[in-house]
């Protein structure tokens, strides 16, 4: 599988990372090597006592979350496997990680210290000590790194969850600014997404971009880009940014903006969480909201691969005719048993009114027996305003969401069905990759759709749509275009997801995962579904929070060419590597779990 990467980044376009890298370096020697628990320069307890006393308390000692799993009919152990089906419960488990590992990468394991911060002067304090005493620093907020990126054995965690306040602004000027003022929302670093929908669209009114997964936290979604359900129409969540505060490796406390410390305001558009600095709050402007949101769902079964390859292809041709548009987003899943699988969105448009965009390809399969609904065609509309509408759920269609029904849990916090089943979920492969547009082009239809059909012999093929700008209005392509985000995306359709994992496999949590050799087998079935495409599309880029742990050539993959400019952002800000992620900017020059320099 690794040589097979190796050979994709083989096709892309060759880019000099190295020597731009190596060329803004101060000198290697400055670089030292982490320390652990029980190795020499470890902080003494008399020190991590100091940063207690200088926190508040707020300084927790982390243990494996399923240590009392070691007797598994404990009443402990049986609350503990209760726990992680609610992704919220995950969520306050400063332990724990959304994603509880990925297949022969990495397995999710506490920090061990964290900082159960709730200001900006705890992240401070972190920095600093974490600086002073050479200490393997982590960020987490929402946690649901599928790299693994907001977990790492040894460090120090900086938790920020509890920073998760939500301020409505109606005329908010950028600070140093001179731009008029402009409806926005303050959010913390810890907020959730579905605490800024529930402020800002069903109290509020308006619409904020951001993550179609409610408990994904704010902060590592605008930093890595953030496409959400409706990105067609209202571009990335990073697009959206106005201003952040946020903490550098020098232990300051930095307002960015474009009209001050604009090269880091860039970076952290779409540069990666956790790699510059610590994020303490973001604001994020507002739009006004459309009238209606709404879905479309239908699952249809073709009874012959010949009559798969026809409903593939006039499927794309309808995608490009009727739904490549602003109004339309989400997925269609192509199936390895001959199905297809219609789960999009729209907004702006009534139920009558997006029922008639399908009626043509609704006439189409009708008009041949090859074809049957083995999921009817639903079209539903319903206010915008109650789109994250806990209580309008609960009352009008609870088989939609999983509610956090936890004793004093807030009213408003929901997932969506389909997400809450990702919770402690453990990957066994994961891939993406752009898909052009000219690919929609009436002459390539035929060739995208037989790469599509090979692509299902082997595994499920999700077509992302709202997650490609291309289609978007002009004016958010071109906000977009001025964040660090790869600009592939920009003229991409859609992207191209096919993964596959397994339930929970937390470290000592009972029922360790068996038939790994199947679990292998799957993820190289996913690498041959996705070399499939990638014929027609070899030097696509991957979308970094959602990509392959063992991608190689990340940086053009991320970032394309922005990646030069990235590196020196890098370089002015955290000369030292402070801030480490994996496959993360300036990560080339430490070892894979951050601890040793290269």
């Amino acid at each position: 599988m690794k040589r097979r990467f190796l050979l994709k980044a083989a096709m892309l376009p060759a880019m000099p990372f190295a020597p731009v890298w190596a060329a803004a370096l101060p000198g290697r020697e400055k670089l030292r090597p982490r320390v652990r628990p029980g190795h020499a320069g470890w902080p003494s307890a008399a020190k991590w006592q100091g940063l207690q006393t200088a926190v508040g308390g707020r300084l927790l000692r982390l243990e494996p979350f399923f240590a009392a799993c070691a007797s598994p009919a404990a009443a402990a152990c049986r609350q503990a496997l209760d726990e992680i089906k609610n992704p919220f419960a995950i969520g306050d488990q400063p332990a724990l990680t959304q994603t509880s590992g990925w297949l022969d990468a990495w397995d999710s394991r506490p920090s061990a210290y964290a900082l159960a911060a709730e200001s900006s002067a705890d992240i401070v304090a972190a920095v600093n000590f974490a600086r002073n005493n050479n200490l393997r620093l982590v960020v987490k907020g929402g946690g649901h790194s599928y790299q693994g990126t907001s977990d790492a054995p040894d460090s120090l965690l900086v938790w920020t969850r509890k920073m998760n306040s939500v301020a409505m602004h109606e005329a908010f000027v950028a600070q140093g600014s001179a731009d008029a003022p402009q409806p926005a929302v303050s959010l913390g670093a810890g907020a959730l997404w579905i605490d800024a929908y529930d402020a800002v669209t069903t109290k509020g009114g308006r619409y904020v971009q951001g993550g179609g997964c409610a408990t994904v936290g704010v902060a590592g979604l605008v930093q890595s880009g953030g496409f959400g359900s409706f990105s067609k129409n209202f571009g990335t969540a990073s697009a959206g940014l106005l201003e952040a505060e946020v903490v550098t490796a020098d232990g300051q406390v930095r307002i960015a903006n474009a009209s001050q410390n604009a090269d880091l305001f860039w970076a952290l558009k779409g540069g990666g969480g956790g790699s510059i600095g610590i994020v303490t709050r973001l604001t994020l402007r507002t739009r006004e909201l459309p009238a209606s949101f709404g879905g479309v769902m239908a699952k249809v079964k073709a009874a012959s691969d010949q009559a798969y390859r026809a409903l593939i292809e006039q499927l794309l041709a309808f995608y490009a005719g009727a739904l490549f548009n602003p109004q339309w987003g989400e997925q269609i899943g192509f199936e390895t048993d001959n199905s297809v699988k219609i789960s999009m969105v729209f907004q702006g448009l009534s139920q009558e009114q997006a029922a008639a965009v399908w009626e043509p390809m609704l006439a189409w399969l009708r008009a041949r027996p090859e074809y049957s609904f083995e999921d009817e065609f639903k079209c539903i509309a319903l206010p915008a305003r109650h789109f994250w509408n806990a209580d309008f759920f609960r009352k009008h269609a609870p088989g939609l969401i999983e509610p956090d029904n936890r004793p004093g849990a807030p009213s408003h916090h929901m997932a969506w069905k389909g997400d809450a089943k990702e919770a402690g979920w453990y990957i066994h492969g994961y891939q993406s990759a752009w898909l052009n547009a000219g690919l929609l082009a009436p002459a390539r239809q035929a060739a995208l759709a037989e790469a599509v059909f090979n692509a299902s012999r082997h595994w499920h093929v999700g077509f992302h749509f709202n997650k490609g700008l291309a289609g978007a209005p002009a004016a958010e392509i071109e906000a977009a275009r001025n964040s660090a985000m790869n600009p592939a995306m920009l003229d991409a359709f859609a992207l191209v997801i096919i993964a596959g994992g397994g339930a929970p496999q937390y470290p000592g949590m009972p029922g360790a995962l068996q038939e790994r050799a199947i679990a292998r087998q799957r993820a190289r079935d996913i690498g041959k579904a996705m070399d499939q495409l990638l014929v027609l599309e070899p030097a696509a880029g991957s979308y970094m929070s959602e990509s392959d742990y063992f991608l190689a050539n990340w940086q053009a993959a991320f970032w394309g060419a922005n990646y030069a400019r990235l590196a020196q952002v890098k370089q002015k800000y955290d000369p030292l590597g402070l801030f480490f992620i994996r496959h993360g900017v300036g990560s080339e020059r430490w070892s894979e779990d951050g601890f040793t320099p290269r």
